[in-house]
């Protein structure tokens, strides 16, 4: 695919070289720059249609003292930190001195599909700019923001594939003014909200309730942070990816993380090393894409709720309460149990109450005894809302591939906003193109797949990554498709499981209803601002 190379004037060119590693292509990094400038930029990224390098000249490089700055270039000192983590990293084999040296990467024009390539690994620091915040009416050189894939391009099917994905955006960009005023007519404005909370919170409610029209190849921005360690897996799994858009963006990745830490990332493209470690990788899932393809040729999807609890132990609170208690003790873990099978449920009761003590928001967590239990969920639900809770990478989430198979949502708002009809033929027409790519691009055809299609997911967790997500994920801002989600998993934890002591320690989980979702958070965000 040919980028879209942005424009600078020979000044703003001046100003950004010292700080960019480059300023045409779509990846780059951050140089030469205070690390809260960073994570300010990067905090603004995810709410903005702006690239960073724009952002930066923007909003940031009025406020940085730049006067020394004049002669910096992007490799000065590499030369002598190459020398020293060469000697510690070849000589010595160790590791974790990758773990030492951070990267603030920008990776922009990249699919929804990509997205959740670039955001699998645990220990690293991603923010994605948002369909809540972000229209996708806005076109990039001309164009809709999706990614075109070179080869369905260059086949017979490349003028439909273009043909169809510019409608998903016009049915998009045209639906987008009625269901803001129909939010205006259904949710008037209260008085004492400013004209800008209130534009924000109706604003955000149209784009919640369109997200779903928007297909997979849909445009993003990733901000990432990570170390070279975290990086040279990331790549690793990339250059192994059936999909031929991550392979590609492997490679202007490394290109300019060597710009920054080249040491960390010798062995990425070595045959006997990086390149042994992909192989690795796409075989294994090569061979079980064939195993599983045998055994369940034959078999549909069974019905099943949205959310199941697949898995979970029966005596989770006991051994929960004797992990809570065992760091205040002097006797075998054991021993401990034993004494808390003992116990009467007021005695029970108050260990937990101890324990998790008085919790003021949902900030205030307990500590590491809850990770003594956990729990196995089996979700179907739209991609829009497991994108959400993809981003939770202290759990184990794995997910199945994006189609048509599970059918879509239809939010509740497009029916009441009579745009129920440009929905269905939205939806009708990305199943449609996905069918036809699928025979002779299986990998790429998920492209086609609108975000509202529902996608099969299975969350691993225990109860102190629960209390966290399902907590944060029902707050009254968040989207109504994963609050459902978190709810269920909730109530299923209560009473599938029998668990209502641990249950009961989330007591930030919100199951309340509300019209316009981002209105609260708004209020509190104008507040912040003003100092009200």
């Amino acid at each position: 695919m040919r980028y879209i190379a942005e424009s600078f004037t020979e000044e703003e060119a001046e100003v950004l070289r010292p700080y960019f590693t480059n300023l045409d292509q779509p990846v780059f990094a951050l140089v030469n720059l205070p690390e809260v400038v960073k994570g300010a930029l990067f905090a603004r990224y995810s709410r903005t249609h702006k690239s960073l390098r724009r952002l930066f000249l923007d909003e940031f490089v009025g406020d940085l003292d730049t006067s020394g700055d004049s002669t910096i270039d992007a490799t000065v000192g590499l030369k002598r930190a190459e020398d020293l983590y060469q000697r510690v990293f070849f000589e010595y084999g160790d590791d974790s001195v990758a773990q030492l040296g951070g990267v603030h990467l920008a990776c922009e024009q990249a699919s929804n599909l990509l997205t959740k390539v670039l955001e699998w690994g645990r220990l690293m620091a991603y923010l994605e700019q948002s369909t809540r915040y972000i229209p996708y009416d806005h076109r990039l050189g001309g164009r809709y923001r999706y990614y075109r894939d070179p080869d369905i391009l260059s086949s017979a099917l490349g003028t439909r594939y273009v043909g169809d994905l510019d409608r998903l955006f016009d049915i998009y960009a045209e639906a987008l003014a009625v269901m803001e005023e129909w939010a205006r007519a259904t949710y008037p404005k209260n008085p004492s909200d400013s004209d800008f909370v209130y534009r924000q919170s109706v604003k955000a409610k149209a784009l919640d309730a369109l997200r779903g029209i928007l297909p997979a190849a849909s445009l993003s921005n990733v901000g990432i942070y990570g170390t070279g360690q975290g990086y040279e897996a990331l790549l690793l799994r990339m250059r192994a990816s059936s999909l031929p858009e991550a392979r590609q963006y492997a490679d202007m990745m490394l290109t300019e993380l060597r710009k920054v830490i080249p040491s960390f990332l010798a062995r990425v493209d070595r045959p006997d090393r990086g390149g042994a470690w992909s192989a690795y990788l796409s075989e294994t899932r090569a061979a079980m894409e064939e195993v599983a393809g045998k055994l369940f040729a034959a078999d549909d999807p069974e019905p099943r709720p949205a959310v199941t609890l697949v898995d979970f132990d029966p005596d989770a609170e006991d051994k929960l309460l004797a992990a809570m208690l065992y760091p205040y003790t002097e006797l075998p873990e054991d021993q401990v149990l034993a004494k808390v099978r003992t116990l009467s449920g007021a005695e029970r009761a108050a260990v937990v109450r101890a324990y998790v003590g008085e919790r003021a928001n949902r900030r205030h967590k307990p500590g590491r005894a809850l990770e003594r239990v956990g729990y196995r969920f089996d979700v179907l639900s739209d991609y829009g809302a497991f994108r959400d809770l993809q981003r939770h990478r202290m759990l184990t989430i794995e997910w199945q591939p994006l189609s048509p198979i599970h059918g879509y949502t239809v939010p509740v708002a497009v029916e009441h906003a009579g745009l129920a009809d440009r929905y269905h033929d939205a939806m009708e027409r990305s199943a449609s193109l996905y069918d036809a790519l699928a025979v002779r691009f299986p990998v790429q055809a998920p492209y086609a797949v609108s975000l509202a299609y529902r996608v099969r997911y299975a969350i691993q967790l225990n109860a102190r990554e629960a209390m966290h997500m399902l907590e944060l994920r029902t707050t009254p801002q968040g989207h109504p498709d994963y609050r459902a989600v978190c709810q269920e998993m909730h109530r299923l934890i209560a009473t599938q499981a029998g668990h209502p002591l641990v249950a009961e320690m989330m007591r930030f989980v919100d199951y309340g209803t509300y019209e316009l979702e981002r209105l609260d958070a708004e209020r509190r965000a104008e507040a912040r601002r003003t100092g009200a």
